[in-house]
């Protein structure tokens, strides 16, 4: 009866044991999953805030010639006045800076030039998107100095209008199929951009925050290369390729004057 007793005791003694074993090794996993979870996040922290965010948003004028030559003697060949120039673009711009490496694309439009006898009025204007890839030869601030090379997409447009039979039109209906010279024409261009940039940075003060220090500046810069109209798509009206058209090549140098403000945020 003892040797039963004392087997029994000895069972349970052990059966105590490695509850309390187990009891203390769960507890003592949570601490160890918690601590992983904290690691695991601060880790995603630091891995988003390994580069700071900086760039500019700005303005840029862009002096490029646009030859007109073919196109004005299309119009005078049909008694309307020769076109002025459209050589300004107007351009809204954003730089992306990672390390030395700069990235700027832009938008951009000219101003429409006119010309009118006395029933026609032609209008002539152009639009485009670029994007360009440099590098900071220079290592400090304020002054940043990137040779580039880019990508150009333009197009053109010339908008004649008939006043004279446009205004002849005034009911809805019967209007629909009006007789009127009015008409557009557009073409669509690619190009390659080769060319340097040089901005001085001016600095302004920081905004500090809880988490993060937005280091700010306005960029004063210039842009200079040359454009290389690598493409040239037909003269179109309503999708109808046109013979005839001007085939000028439209290759030229071209100079920018930018302006902007300029941000570099990083964790405090």
């Amino acid at each position: 009866m003892k040797k039963i007793f004392y087997t029994l005791a000895l069972v349970a003694g052990l059966s105590a044991t490695n509850v309390a074993k187990a009891q203390t090794t769960d507890q003592d996993k949570q601490p160890v999953a918690a601590t992983t979870q904290t690691d695991y996040a601060t880790g995603q922290n630091a891995a988003m805030w390994k580069h700071n965010i900086a760039g500019a948003a700005g303005i840029q004028v862009t002096y490029r010639h646009y030859n007109l030559d073919q196109i004005n003697q299309a119009l005078n060949a049909n008694g309307i006045p020769s076109l002025g120039n459209s050589d300004i673009f107007l351009n809204l711009t954003m730089d992306h800076i990672h390390g030395a490496w700069i990235f700027e694309d832009g938008l951009g439009l000219t101003p429409l030039t006119t010309s009118r006898n006395n029933n026609f009025k032609a209008s002539f204007g152009q639009a485009q998107a670029y994007f360009r890839a440099g590098y900071n030869v220079t290592k400090g601030q304020p002054v940043s100095f990137f040779p580039f090379a880019g990508l150009n997409f333009s197009g053109a447009m010339l908008h004649l209008k008939d006043e004279a039979r446009e205004n002849t039109v005034n009911n809805f209906t019967t209007g629909l199929l009006a007789s009127t010279s009015s008409k557009t024409y557009y073409q669509g261009n690619f190009g390659i951009e080769l060319g340097a940039g040089l901005d001085y940075n001016i600095k302004m003060k920081s905004k500090v925050t809880d988490c993060v220090t937005i280091d700010r500046s306005i960029p004063i810069g210039i842009r200079a290369g040359y454009y290389i109209n690598a493409a040239r798509g037909d003269w179109k009206f309503s999708d109808h390729t046109l013979d005839g058209s001007p085939t000028k090549n439209q290759s030229a140098v071209f100079v920018s004057f930018s302006v902007g403000l300029g941000y570099s945020i990083h964790k405090q």
